[in-house]
């Protein structure tokens, strides 16, 4: 209780040098077996650095002023391997989830979880349910791991999940709230439900200042979601290579031999993915100014994991 008094009375400076481990520690290659994973591990440091040298150019320490436990309130502890994962939201989150839960002794495989079970029911901690010590120790100890994808794939992902399939929560909080505002002459049944939602319509949502409701984390920056130049993560793998990078991180915390990433989509599964050319139609729908604001807003992103610019 204390702590958290503490916390909130703080200002962030006291605690800038104390729970960012000054440089990036040396991945632990120990539990590594084989010489199959040189050309995953060469790219992972690659990633790295790249990283590194983007925050140290970019310098957001100062801008930043945000508290300790909003900064770590996306991540998911796993303490018998001593794994920290910031949760991306359509960059493969529910398997990773999956995965730590298996890991936790939680669950005996991957596949007999349900997608209700990963994200409702209440078996993994977050680091921000821990007390100040507990955070740091953590944050200074486990290897961290953040999984990221194109900006533009991830968006289109999340609308085509939220906004073209039933959703009890997405339509009538958030699709009522967009059609009312950017639909003209919209019909009475369209502003009752919620569903119906148009990508452009979705997209003047996203870019206006005086949205009608908040950000979501299936659409918010990986730069607010995960703070990837506050917190040092070990490990950066992308949704393009998921497999093999999550399967060899498994390999670098010690994970038991059998368990490898699942492969299954989670849901939808008969939709196709949303790889670049789906991207392409939807970007199709806004105009060349909405095109580069959408750009603008996840610019960070973009820069931050080196992907090109669409």
């Amino acid at each position: 209780q204390l702590a958290d008094q503490q916390m909130s009375e703080a200002p962030l400076s006291q605690f800038r040098g104390m729970y960012l481990p000054p440089a990036l520690h040396p991945l632990n290659k120990t539990l590594v077996k084989g010489d199959k994973w040189k050309d995953v591990d060469s790219t992972q440091e690659k990633r790295r650095s790249f990283l590194q040298d983007f925050c140290k150019k970019y310098n957001s320490r100062k801008k930043l002023r945000t508290h300790l436990v909003h900064l770590v309130s996306r991540i998911y502890v796993e303490d018998r391997h001593k794994v920290l994962y910031c949760e991306v939201p359509k960059a493969g989150c529910s398997n990773w989830k999956r995965v730590l839960m298996v890991l936790n002794g939680l669950a005996t495989s991957v596949h007999n979880i349900s997608h209700d079970d990963v994200h409702y029911g209440k078996h993994l901690r977050k680091l921000d349910s821990y007390d100040l010590k507990g955070i740091y120790t953590r944050l200074n100890t486990y290897t961290k791991t953040i999984f990221v994808r194109d900006p533009m794939e991830r968006l289109v992902s999340a609308f085509r999940d939220k906004f073209e399939h039933l959703n009890s929560y997405y339509h009538p909080v958030f699709g009522k709230a967009i059609i009312k505002k950017y639909r003209y002459n919209a019909n009475e049944e369209a502003l009752k439900t919620g569903s119906g939602v148009r990508f452009k319509e979705f997209i003047q949502y996203l870019l206006d200042s005086h949205r009608p409701v908040g950000m979501d984390i299936h659409w918010e920056q990986v730069s607010k979601l995960c703070y990837p130049c506050l917190i040092n993560y070990d490990f950066i793998g992308k949704f393009e290579t998921l497999e093999e990078d999550a399967n060899y991180f498994l390999q670098l915390v010690g994970a038991p031999a059998e368990l490898k990433f699942p492969k299954f989509k989670d849901r939808h599964s008969s939709d196709e993915r949303t790889s670049a050319e789906v991207v392409r139609q939807y970007l199709k729908e806004l105009s060349k100014e909405e095109r580069q604001l959408t750009y603008d807003f996840y610019y960070l992103d973009y820069l931050m994991f080196n992907y090109t610019s669409p």
